[in-house]
């Protein structure tokens, strides 16, 4: 049967694939022809990251196609339940890229809190002539160990990031409006060692007021989650991480939140605009700024090229 992965899929992916007897088709079709050429060439299954939409019109276009996957997590460029509505397998990878995404939080969280995207862009420019300038103007960080992290949203990448965030020694809070029980993480070592923790979840309001961090890990919303509101309720110097998706903050109640000293900062990988992102965002220097790479690594990639062909392979069997 043939596939096209039409965003690309890693090699992982195609062997695993193609060792099931599948032809793997690696071209990009732009969108308006990808009908067509799914018709064309007897395509019964796509797969997709987020650059590809699959809408209502390419769905009912394209009747042979049995099969639409997406390789990552959120699947809001895929009309879901219009699809299986009418028979078709919609499929994602909610496991693959959980400790990337987790990771590039965390990553953005101590770019802030130590000004490290400030200090890597005027290093290059001004060390060789002002390094104690520089040294005297970025030694007023903050550390992560001891402060309260708010993760609002609890699944997979909440959990990891929780366990990251524990592992360093921070207090870890959360919110999650499907959760109402406590929930018991587990943290692995290297050495097989483990511990667990048990955490009970909390009210939105109260994460807001009691996190010097917040990180963000929710689907796509109807409108902004965090609102000037919400920001009101933060901490004074609070720092905030949207990992999740673009529309979940309101950027220009984000941006006058930091010019007026009510936030410390803010990491950034997803923006409501993407892929121009407002010059107001881009151009603030507490901002930490990253461009929708949550799940791109080498590894992740990897993870999720395989799993996402495993799910496809037992799909097309059915």
């Amino acid at each position: 049967m043939k596939i096209l992965a039409n965003d690309g899929l890693s090699k992982a992916g195609v062997q695993r694939l193609e060792e099931a007897g599948h032809t793997v088709i690696t071209d990009t079709v732009a969108q308006e022809d990808l009908a067509k050429y799914i018709n064309d060439n007897d395509i019964v299954a796509l797969i997709v990251r987020s650059a590809t939409k699959v809408r209502k019109d390419v769905i009912d276009a394209c009747p042979n196609l049995k099969v639409i996957a997406r390789a990552g997590v959120g699947m809001d460029n895929i009309d879901v339940a219009y699809a299986r509505s009418v028979g078709r397998t919609v499929l994602n990878t909610p496991n693959a890229s959980s400790v990337s995404v987790a990771e590039l939080a965390l990553g953005h969280m101590l770019s802030v809190a130590r000004s490290l995207n400030r200090s890597n862009q005027q290093m290059p420019l001004e060390g060789e002539t002002h390094f104690a300038d520089l040294k005297k103007q970025y030694s007023k960080g903050r550390e992560l160990a001891g402060k309260t992290l708010g993760i609002i949203g609890f699944g997979r990448i909440g959990q990891r990031l929780a366990m990251n965030a524990i592992g360093i020694g921070m207090k870890v809070i959360f919110h999650d409006p499907f959760i109402t029980e406590p929930k018991t993480l587990e943290l692995k070592f290297f050495d097989g060692q483990s511990v667990k923790f048990t955490l009970a979840p909390s009210s939105l309001d109260e994460v807001l007021v009691q996190s010097d961090f917040i990180s963000l890990h929710v689907p796509s919303q109807a409108k902004p989650l965090i609102g000037k509101a919400e920001i009101e309720k933060m901490k004074p110097g609070a720092i905030l991480i949207n990992a999740a998706r673009g529309g979940v903050v309101d950027e220009a109640a984000l941006v006058e939140a930091i010019e007026n000293g009510k936030l410390c900062g803010a990491g950034l990988d997803v923006f409501q605009t993407e892929p121009t992102p407002p010059v107001a965002l881009l151009m603030n220097k507490a901002i930490s700024l990253s461009p929708h790479i949550g799940a791109s690594t080498t590894d992740a990639q990897n993870k999720i090229g395989t799993e996402i062909a495993e799910n496809v392979i037992i799909a097309l069997a059915q």
